[in-house]
């Protein structure tokens, strides 16, 4: 009789992971090797070639996917035109890793600068319609000095797509 109990969360996940749709996962899934040093774990091809479920290791976090099934109404970016969703990435040299981004076939939508709230920041769209925003921490502040930071600047040009201009 086995002891060990099964736990809840399987080893090496986290309580949220993010679960996105991609016209052509298995081409997202080599493009996130090239663009963020993407690890697959697990791809489970469908009958019709598609991808039923992958997943792939990105730091210490794990991103599931799949391909677009519009008979299923599981509907990628494309499909809808944009998203609402920016999956965000702690990286330890941001500038960098935009660059890394942009030669695996990303677009800048916002270049890196330092931000308020102490991080080094920046965004881009990749092939697939999936906004990333990508970060390096700089400062550790207080939400006071947050507050503070926010209230020195204008109005928040810049942020968000730059495309949308």
């Amino acid at each position: 009789m086995a002891t060990n109990a099964v736990k809840y969360i399987p080893e090496g996940m986290h309580t949220l992971t993010p679960h996105i749709v991609c016209e052509g996962a298995s081409d997202a899934i080599a493009f996130y090797k090239k663009a963020f040093n993407a690890e697959e774990i697990v791809r489970l091809p469908g009958p019709n070639g598609k991808v039923m479920h992958a997943a792939i290791r990105i730091g210490d976090s794990v991103l599931m996917m799949m391909d677009d099934f519009p008979e299923w109404g599981s509907l990628g970016p494309k499909a809808l035109k944009g998203t609402p969703i920016c999956l965000h990435l702690y990286v330890k040299d941001v500038d960098a890793a935009l660059q890394q981004a942009v030669a695996a076939g990303a677009q800048i939508t916002m270049p890196a600068a330092d931000m308020f709230w102490g991080d080094r920041y920046g965004q881009v769209v990749d092939p697939f319609g999936h906004r990333w925003s990508l970060a390096t921490h700089k400062q550790d502040l207080t939400p006071e000095e947050i507050q503070a930071n926010m209230a020195k600047m204008g109005p928040m040009e810049g942020c968000g797509d730059a495309t949308k201009k």
